[in-house]
């Protein structure tokens, strides 16, 4: 049987960063929502956010072992399937990579053990600044990964050497032109998504009748979110959608399944795309949406399909059903902020059974809406890898078919017994629920052996 290496390498990196993106997104949001909580419960010293805490931190914990654990698979990647990638793009992205794990991994590993350990080790301030450290390292990890992917996008600053791209100014390769709008879509979708799981998460426990104190605050926080940081996502989306009109118009063109630009481009619903007869089947679609949307203008035109060389074209289904996934939750996501705020404002945020029951239920929707997203970022690029410079059949390494196959199969096996292990262990934990006791503080006499400091009569307060 004959194997393509090239399809069969896009396939397994497409499955194992897809699990992986799925946990630093989830530890992003997660992180500042418990630096949040303890914030202000050093403020108030209200108890609750205290629990609450300490129960989200135990789910980081195990989220943020997961990512590191699938993100040391996708550099291995790098030399074994795309070597050719790695001596294009070494110069500039191993850095990169390198910035990431010196300012932001180093940082987060740090004072994690602080985080996850020094509930009744050290005083409550020196705990509340850690887990805000541990929170703005993933903020860095970010801010250095999609400084590399936006690069590969949109690469500036730097010269072609002996065949391989070669760093000339870092600060327009960090700060090229996509990475100001990438940066802040990732952290806001990042954001959105843990909001959902904390919502989910406490409407659960409202409608089985656990943790009602605790279920308010998750409920108030994780519908704030979503009611004010929905519409700024929409905007930094759209933003960001017109970037990349101009900068990669042939994204735009398979997103919009617009395939002729000698007219205004009307604004795809629903389509079946046809590549072979470079057309739509079972069109629904607004005229002239399209064009206002990219545009600004009703008559505006911009390039279709048919403007590049079939062999410089995107494959179209996936940013086209993935654009209009992603844009899809979206509007969910704000119509829920927006009606969870009305009922706060109503006060039966907590009483709606109706509402609990979709929002105990809307907890996938972030990772859909990420999942999609990169789809649309990672497949509208092709059939480049650094968009202009290298081809993706180019970046690959010199490898049988039936190798890439066999690993491939491997990763499959072994990732759906390690993360359903590990989901099932993040289930076990949120059907537990927050932990009612408090933890003790150091007393100020008390010796600062780590199991000296794990006795002790007390409770946890602000400024002990």
């Amino acid at each position: 049987m004959d194997f393509d290496p090239v399809t069969l390498a896009r396939m397994q990196f497409a499955f194992t960063v897809s699990f992986h993106i799925i946990f630093p997104a989830f530890t992003i949001g997660l992180s500042a929502f418990i630096a949040t909580l303890e914030l202000i419960w050093l403020w108030t010293g209200k108890d609750v956010f205290h629990r609450l805490a300490r129960f989200w931190t135990k789910i980081f914990a195990v989220s943020f072992a997961m990512g590191v654990v699938s993100g040391i698979v996708l550099s291995y990647q790098f030399g074994t399937n795309w070597s050719r990638y790695a001596e294009f793009v070494g110069s500039v992205v191993a850095p990169l990579i390198g910035f990431e794990v010196l300012t932001a991994f180093f940082l987060e590993a740090t004072f994690l053990g602080i985080m996850l350990f020094g509930w009744n080790r050290v005083p409550p301030w020196l705990h509340v600044l850690s887990c805000c450290v541990v929170a703005f390292g993933t903020f860095m990890s970010a801010f250095w990964i999609l400084a590399a992917n936006s690069w590969m996008q949109t690469p500036a600053g730097f010269d072609i050497r002996s065949g391989a791209a070669y760093p000339l100014d870092w600060l327009e390769i960090i700060f090229n032109p996509s990475f100001h709008w990438r940066l802040p879509h990732m952290l806001l979708a990042a954001y959105l998504t843990t909001s959902l799981v904390v919502l989910s998460v406490g409407a659960r426990y409202l409608l089985a009748g656990k943790f009602k104190e605790e279920s308010k605050v998750m409920m108030v926080m994780g519908i704030g979110m979503l009611a004010i940081v929905g519409p700024i996502q929409a905007f930094v989306g759209d933003s960001h959608g017109l970037n990349t009109a101009h900068y990669q118009p042939a994204k735009i063109a398979a997103v919009e399944a617009h395939w002729d630009s000698s007219k205004p481009a009307p604004l795809v619903l629903f389509a079946w795309p046809d590549e072979k007869a470079e057309k739509n089947l079972f069109e629904i679609s607004i005229p002239h949406g399209a064009s206002l949307m990219i545009t600004h203008s009703l008559d505006g035109l911009f390039p279709g399909l048919k403007d590049f060389p079939p062999q410089d074209r995107p494959p179209v289904f996936g940013p086209f059903f993935g654009f209009r996934a992603m844009v899809g939750v979206g509007v969910v996501m704000i119509l829920l902020g927006w009606i969870g705020a009305w009922l706060i404002f109503k006060g039966r945020e907590t009483t709606t059974r109706w509402y609990l029951i979709v929002t105990s239920w809307a907890w996938p929707l972030g990772f859909i809406a990420i999942l999609s997203g990169w789809i649309v970022t990672e497949q509208g690029r092709q059939p480049w890898v650094v968009e202009g410079l290298l081809r993706t059949e180019d970046a690959m390494s010199p490898l049988a078919g039936w190798t890439v196959g066999l690993s491939l199969t491997l990763f499959v096996v072994v990732y759906a017994v390690i993360f359903a292990t590990g989901i099932h262990f993040l289930n076990r934990l949120i059907v537990r629920g927050p932990d009612q006791t408090l933890i003790q503080p150091p007393a100020r006499e008390r010796p600062t052996r780590p199991i000296a400091a794990a006795h002790g009569e007390g409770q946890m307060t602000p400024g002990t």
